[in-house]
């Protein structure tokens, strides 16, 4: 683990991996040069943990320093963390075993990302290629293994690196080079969904990622692509392709939007290193790129750099440089609010074809069920469309009970067709936003037909019917246990909590009546787990099955009202409440303010929550790429109900906002947003001249002011 300036990350980075569940390793820890108190930091945590030690050198940057840290490992494995992030508890362990098991040379895992602002969150990149645990595969059978650029959430075995002779080269963006060269040159690797490394992305933007938009940073990003094209040159055609478009997609284009923001002085400069990836990468990847980037290739070859600057700043600018053909003509539709309106499903959204905003539209939605299509009501608003301006492309469809039931287990998805003169589109409803979209309630249709909105097939927005399923009714408390009652779809029930990340699980105690159980949680055993699945929330998730005597097995579903249920001890907090399926959850985490309710009273804007502890709230906007930040403080008052955090809207300029909690100590988090308010969520109020829409994102709780 190299460090270099990290002061404020390096000490959770290295209590992370401390507390992973694999114990048999050592961690080098290369002091880069550190300016800082980093160096300070690492020496008290080796004196502390004999199983770390640190090296010093002069500063060599992140490629030498991982070189020296190889140098000195004396372990069968290897592998790499920035000194800045995490690692899970049981990442290591998990792709130790796998290669224990499969003889493979290296495994990798999924990754999050995460910062105080927007909690955690898929890794993009990683999601594209982790979709599912791949064991004993190659990059040739798994192509999007491509998009798998960095070294931190793999365990190479030290022969193979060895055998290989792999070095990183002293430039940014190193991991590429050395990391698809191990893909293509490994007998055979494997590759877990499950996330075992979490990606900082820093509020400041001064991570090397982050700094995509300056000239020394583009530099070694053009130098890093060259050196992975000479080495996929005699890769299988599907590799090459697939390298050449990832950097079409990815490095080119955050090449490209420097042209935005790049210095007179330094533009000759970008043009030359744009200029030279743009040359390496095939034609056929540069003629099959949607037409605004075959614009700026134009503009690139021809020195417009006046063009380059326009589109790089605003992209919808080169549309008059543009003409239109029928395939910019595409539908885009979104889903913006799920709720039940008197026993029906409403469900509120956009529909509009690109480039035809402005333009009168007809809109019909049809349910689909069993590929059978039901014409629904259509209710049209204005709302924001693509533009950023209020046109006549918002749609409300309100499904009835007596069509529900007619739906089925399998994904029922709704069918948009819009027809603006003699142009037609058809697509499948998608778009979730955040809010009820990402954690639509579900309800009951009768007394045994539970339907349950959500994602379908190919992130379209579906409905399923659940018939008689296996369900939690309600939650009792006692001082020391939860005490859950449910009801079972079979005979003879079993009930069992596992953790989906980590792995396990145990049997809960049941007392059965018929197909009725009542299980008895103890409080006491979660609260004494010390080893969270989470290394940045701290927070383990449990999940619930139920299991009948000849193998039938269902996940628990929520239907025992629409609040969470919570107890806090000895600093520590612990939720049931609901997953964004439906389904139950059992969160145990530090104690972290959560929001139960957000309302707007007049002027004020108000979110209340249980009361643990004594804090300050205050809405908190993030300066541009800075750690710095402006608050504008919240009245705070307690009541039997919890705490309320109270602002006068009139406070808040146009920005984005983070409801932040700030204890006596100054250590402050972001309030957590509960699911059971995301699914009331977005709540949109206007009080001129602003229009403020609160929203979950990534588990907390935003502002959008505009």
């Amino acid at each position: 683990m190299p460090f270099y300036n990290v002061g404020a990350y390096i000490g959770d980075c290295l209590d992370s991996i401390a507390r992973q569940t694999f114990g048999d390793f050592e961690a080098i820890l290369v002091d880069d040069g550190s300016p800082d108190d980093s160096a300070v930091i690492a020496k008290e945590f080796c004196i502390r943990d004999s199983r770390f030690r640190i090296v010093e050198q002069q500063n060599a940057g992140l490629g030498p320093a991982r070189n020296t840290g190889v140098e000195q490992a004396s372990g069968e494995y290897i592998t790499f963390v920035d000194s800045d992030d995490l690692v899970t508890r049981h990442g290591f362990g998990m792709l130790v075993r796998s290669l224990d098991q499969t003889g493979s040379d290296f495994a990798a895992g999924n990754a999050r990302r995460f910062n105080n602002s927007y909690g955690v969150r898929p890794s993009w990149l990683h999601a594209q290629a982790f979709t599912e645990n791949r064991l004993a595969t190659h990059i040739s059978e798994t192509p999007q293994l491509v998009l798998d650029r960095m070294v931190w959430n793999k365990v190479y075995r030290r022969s193979f690196w060895d055998e290989y002779g792999y070095r990183f080269p002293a430039i940014r963006y190193e991991d590429y080079p050395v990391t698809l060269k191990a893909h293509l040159d490994a007998v055979t690797v494997d590759t877990l969904a499950a996330p075992v490394y979490f990606w900082r992305e820093r509020e400041s933007g001064d991570s090397i990622t982050q700094q995509k938009f300056q000239l020394a940073n583009i530099r070694d990003r053009v130098v890093s692509a060259g050196l992975v094209l000479d080495e996929i040159e005699d890769a299988p055609p599907a590799i090459r392709h697939r390298v050449h478009a990832h950097f079409r997609q990815i490095d080119l284009h955050a090449i490209l939007s420097a042209f935005g923001t790049v210095p007179p002085e330094e533009e000759q400069h970008l043009v030359e290193l744009t200029t030279e990836l743009l040359d390496r990468l095939d034609e056929a990847v540069l003629v099959n790129s949607p037409r605004l980037a075959q614009l700026q290739f134009a503009a690139l070859r021809a020195g417009d750099l006046e063009l380059l600057h326009k589109v790089a700043l605003d992209p919808d600018a080169a549309q008059e440089h543009l003409a239109l053909t029928k395939n910019d003509l595409t539908p885009a539709t979104s889903v913006r609010e799920v709720t039940w309106i008197d026993g029906a499903l409403s469900v509120r959204g956009t529909a509009e074809i690109r480039h035809l905003q402005s333009k009168p539209s007809n809109l019909r939605v049809d349910l689909v069920i069993a590929g059978r299509n039901y014409r629904l009501p259509v209710r049209r608003y204005p709302a924001t469309d693509l533009r950023g301006e209020e046109s006549m492309v918002g749609f409300e469809v309100r499904v009835s009970r007596e069509l529900l039931a007619k739906c089925t287990a399998g994904p029922s998805h709704f069918d948009v067709r819009l027809r603006v003169g003699g142009i037609r589109r058809r697509d499948m409803l998608r778009g979730q936003k955040a809010g009820s979209p990402g954690w639509p309630p579900g309800a009951w249709i009768d007394e045994t037909n539970w339907i349950q909105p959500g994602p379908g097939k190919d992130g379209a927005f579906a409905v399923r019917r659940l018939a008689d399923p296996c369900r939690l009714t309600s939650v009792e408390q006692t001082p020391d246990a939860l005490v859950l009652h449910g009801r079972s779809t079979f005979d003879e029930p079993a009930l069992f909590v596992s953790r989906p990340l980590s792995g396990g699980e145990e049997q809960v105690p049941l007392e059965v009546r018929g197909r009725d159980f009542t299980a008895w949680l103890p409080i006491g055993p979660i609260l004494a787990e010390v080893n969270p699945d989470d290394p940045f929330s701290q927070r383990t998730t449990r999940a619930f099955r139920v299991r009948g005597p000849e193998g039938q097995e269902q996940v628990l579903l929520w239907t025992a009202g629409d609040r969470l249920v919570s107890h806090a001890e000895r600093g520590r907090a612990v939720m049931l409440t609901r997953s964004t399926g439906g389904y139950v959850n059992l969160h145990e985490s530090p104690i972290r303010m959560t929001a139960t309710a957000a309302v707007a009273a007049g002027n004020m804007l108000v979110v209340r929550g249980p009361d643990w502890g004594e804090v300050d709230f205050s809405w908190r906007r993030y300066l541009p790429d800075s750690d710095d930040h402006v608050d504008v403080a919240c009245r705070r008052t307690v009541s039997d109900d919890g705490w309320a955090a109270v602002v006068e809207m009139a406070t808040l300029d146009a920005a984005e906002w983070i409801l932040f909690a700030t204890a006596p100590d100054g250590t402050s988090h972001a309030v957590q947003c509960e699911p059971f308010l995301s699914s009331r969520l977005p709540l949109t109020v206007t009080r001129s001249p602003h229009t403020y829409a609160i929203r979950p994102l990534a588990g907390t709780l935003h502002l959008e002011v505009r």
